[in-house]
């Protein structure tokens, strides 16, 4: 970061990073070592530490922002913009009716399944890729599941990240 950054500037520029979550945000301030991040490799490091020592409650509850992929708030235009943006690129914004159900049926299965939304870093991902990943996933076990859906997460800030910072 080229500027030196109080904590309330901070947040506002990086609160979002982790969907509706800005807890991750908060925490790495507090670490103190954010402030002194100049990249967004960096940064994302030491946001990731926040979000991998939480509790697994916490983890949880960042787990459950993120909005199905293809879903109904993406039909709704009820996504935040970065969420929009990601979903996009990927094509999810041009699905026939028949794709459309067959996204809504994996995400309920999913959901049925580990109790939390399908979460994959959608950036440069085709929609037949995206499909095959649920399918796959959902043979894993809920714990394996778990780690994949931060794993992804992880990906997603990181993506977010480099829009606003410099590599």
């Amino acid at each position: 970061m080229s500027q030196d950054w109080t904590r309330d500037a901070f947040l506002a520029r990086f609160g979002g990073v982790f969907e509706h979550s800005a807890w991750v945000a908060e925490d790495a301030w507090d670490r103190r070592s954010a402030a002194d991040c100049r990249t967004a490799p960096t940064l994302h490091a030491v946001m990731v530490a926040a979000m991998r020592d939480a509790a697994r409650e916490r983890q949880l509850a960042l787990i459950n922002a993120h909005p199905d992929l293809a879903g109904r708030l993406a039909m709704a235009g009820r996504l935040t913009p970065e969420s929009t943006k990601e979903q996009q690129s990927a094509g999810l914004a041009f699905l026939t009716d028949e794709e459309k159900a067959r996204f809504t049926e994996l995400n309920d299965a999913y959901k049925a399944r580990f109790g939390f939304p399908f979460i994959m870093a959608v950036k440069g991902r085709s929609k037949d890729e995206i499909l095959e990943a649920f399918v796959r996933r959902l043979k894993h076990g809920a714990d394996e599941e778990f780690a994949t859906a931060l794993d992804e997460i992880e990906k997603i800030a990181l993506f977010r990240l480099r829009d606003l910072l410099p590599e």
